[in-house]
């Protein structure tokens, strides 16, 4: 299913807004330029204000249709978010995703952008800007690197592996309590799990193979749409936690991607359990 959106266009705005909005100001920002959100680690920087603005603006230009969901601009007005309930056309942004890295002059963040149309998510982008490429997909289309100079490598999931052979991304921070103890005792059954504090880079670790699964809570559009598509892209298995299909308006539930569907039933159930 094709973007009704030039998805090249949209992968060029998005290095655009990171080359004169983000990397000016990576390990540059002034005790006024980062404010704290819902907590202390919710962080957003005047990069991620001025770099969404960019975007918006830009796709006002060329996608005047579109309804623009931007974390910050939800953030500043959270009844826009419900707006994507009903808009034909959509374009969910996060536009600096691991702020808290940025904020900590940690090179580990990224850009994300995806494409909803007709309640279905049909395109998703990743910029790195510090590789300066992008990780990219569209519905049916499959999953690709693409770098700046137009080089494009087809990505592809790893093989499945034995539970106490997997390597994966897991964030705990959103389960609370009992179920964060428990979930944090379950994976010890894996080889070994990391948590980048970016969800833009560990989807594309997964996509390319590099780890088994990834696994979240908490599900804000700009965080999974772009990446669970392209996981999706790639030959990964996505679902929420109750083996639901993952949709633009969920955010609960759940998120877990494997390589297949056997590892995802093996790690829902070994680790995920009743939680």
């Amino acid at each position: 299913m094709p973007s009704p959106l030039d998805i090249t266009r949209l992968a060029e705005l998005l290095r655009l807004a990171a080359k004169s909005e983000i990397l000016p100001r990576f390990r540059r920002l002034g005790s006024g330029d980062i404010r704290a959100k819902s907590e202390p680690t919710d962080l957003v920087t005047e990069a991620d204000v001025e770099a969404e603005r960019m975007i918006r603006r830009e796709l006002r230009e060329w996608a005047p249709d579109a309804v623009f969901i931007g974390e910050e601009s939800v953030a500043a007005d959270p009844a826009l978010l419900g707006t994507l309930a009903d808009a034909e056309l959509a374009v969910v942004v996060d536009p600096v995703d691991g702020t808290f890295n940025f904020a900590s002059g940690i090179p580990a963040f990224g850009v994300m952008a995806s494409v909803v149309w007709k309640g279905e998510t049909v395109a998703g982008i990743i910029y790195d800007p510090m590789g300066d490429d992008w990780v990219l997909a569209e519905k049916g289309a499959g999953a690709f690197l693409r770098r700046a100079d137009g080089e494009a490598i087809r990505l592809a999931v790893a093989d499945s592996r034995p539970l106490d052979a997997m390597v994966g991304m897991a964030s705990p921070g959103y389960f609370l309590g009992k179920d964060r103890e428990q979930l944090l005792s379950n994976l010890a059954k894996v080889r070994f799990f990391a948590n980048y504090r970016c969800a833009a880079h560990e989807y594309r670790t997964f996509a390319g193979g590099h780890v088994d699964f990834v696994l979240y809570n908490k599900l804000m559009p700009w965080d999974h749409l772009a990446g669970s598509l392209i996981a999706a892209e790639a030959g990964g298995y996505v679902a929420r936690f109750d083996g639901s299909s993952y949709r633009p308006l969920h955010v609960d539930g759940g998120l877990l991607i494997a390589t297949d569907k056997d590892s995802w039933q093996l790690l829902r159930r070994e680790i995920i359990g009743a939680i």
